[in-house]
């Protein structure tokens, strides 16, 4: 309770409602961690795609913490470690794109506990690592969550509020394309899998050869 007091006295729900919606535009429109939960869903349903989507929900609190202690700034104003990012996570993309590229449609799943619970984490870490590479991630942030930031008052509540409503919204829209997924796998089984692998890969490598050309001072 006295958090969310706390919070209240940070940010007012008007605030929060504004970036709600800032933010839920921007997590909408399709991006790495909304296909993977797209093809999470359509390959292994919408329940084993959690760990997917909690793996995203982490990431978010990586990336609104790295702002809050001024890592967005620093990637804005260092060429060196942006290219560093930019790299490391357009070579992510492309392998995870690739790979994707190469589906068969299948969905067999693991069915042995010590299996189920390495699939999980497998899943959970790629949705981490793509979003937690992503330099858009960073320099986004430090440009939108500032504005919402009073500096006359405490910031680490005001950061922790936005980074609940970031990965809440976040996870509504994973789930809702991990839905889309698996609803799309009932009407029409396993040559849908394969297709939507496919599409989801082609639109990763499409994203990876945007990164390796996307320049920090655009950002700016």
């Amino acid at each position: 309770m006295e958090i969310l007091q706390t919070f209240e006295g940070a940010l007012s729900a008007t605030t929060l409602a504004l970036f709600a919606v800032v933010a839920l535009v921007a997590i909408a429109t399709p991006g790495p961690t909304v296909l993977l939960a797209l093809s999470n869903g359509s390959r292994f349903g919408v329940r084993r795609s959690l760990p997917g989507m909690l793996g995203a929900v982490l990431s978010d609190f990586v990336l609104v913490g790295a702002v809050a202690l001024g890592l967005g700034a620093l990637l804005a104003a260092s060429e060196f470690w942006f290219s560093v990012l930019k790299w490391v996570g357009a070579a992510y993309l492309a392998w995870i794109g690739w790979r994707m590229l190469r589906s068969t449609g299948s969905l067999e799943l693991p069915t042995a506990d010590a299996m189920v619970e390495s699939a999980a984490a497998r899943v959970m870490a790629k949705s981490f690592l793509v979003a937690v590479t992503n330099p858009k991630g960073y320099l986004f942030c430090s440009a939108l969550l500032p504005q919402f930031i009073d500096p006359s008052a405490a910031q680490w509540p005001q950061y922790l509020a936005i980074g609940i409503v970031f990965a809440l919204l976040d996870f509504g829209v994973m789930l809702a394309y991990a839905l889309v997924g698996a609803r799309a796998v009932r009407l029409l089984r396993r040559r849908t899998v394969m297709w939507l692998d496919r599409t989801c890969g082609a639109a990763m490598l499409a994203l990876a050869g945007s990164l390796m050309f996307y320049r920090r001072a655009s950002a700016s």
